[in-house]
């Protein structure tokens, strides 16, 4: 298998979750502007969770550009993966009916660490294909920090959602700010191997 297939069968099962996302996001029955500002809080948790599984897709992008062979290693941490994010939509309506309720900011918190942790499952498989390319091991040396950082924050958002909700929510915005732009040193590796 070729990592084009992988990409190709990961951005369909990504598009699909995006669409449930926004197919949960309903016309209010009060047709007034007090009435659509009643669907804030459930819009803000909808823009959390897309911009959240953009840039998971965004970062797949690259990592599968760097992948040497498509093992059966490769395919099961791509599946854990997409397994965790296709809970997002689950994890955002509830959030959401709930009004962000302790209990759903954490179960939203957990399903996040569980993404994270998964994407660090399969970047470290991806990287350790390649750990003789010294660039690549650099990058990857250097990025561990960031990672461990982004991890952290989301496994710390649950138990702080018992405590506080807002921040458990920041902490869980503080990955998506630290990972906007994917890392440039992974772009120009995928420039200079195409």
């Amino acid at each position: 298998m070729t990592s084009s297939r992988l990409e190709a069968f990961s951005d369909g099962v990504i598009a699909i979750i995006i669409t449930i996302m926004v197919l949960e996001l309903k016309v209010p029955h009060d047709q007034t502007l007090e009435g659509l500002r009643s669907l804030l809080p459930i819009f803000l948790g909808y823009a959390l969770s897309f911009l959240l599984v953009a840039i998971y897709w965004v970062n797949h992008h690259h990592l599968l550009h760097l992948v040497k062979n498509v093992e059966p290693k490769t395919m099961w941490f791509n599946l854990l993966l997409l397994f965790w994010l296709s809970l997002t939509p689950f994890a955002t309506e509830y959030m959401g009916a709930s009004h962000a309720s302790s209990l759903s900011v954490a179960f939203y918190g957990t399903v996040q660490s569980l993404c994270a942790i998964s994407y660090r499952l399969l970047a470290f498989h991806v990287s350790s294909q390649r750990l003789r390319d010294n660039l690549m091991s650099a990058v990857y040396q250097r990025n561990a920090r960031k990672n461990g950082i982004a991890t952290l924050c989301s496994l710390l958002s649950v138990p702080l959602a018992f405590l506080n909700v807002a921040l458990s929510l920041g902490l869980l915005v503080l990955p998506a700010l630290m990972y906007f732009v994917p890392e440039r040193e992974v772009e120009n590796i995928v420039k200079a191997e195409r």
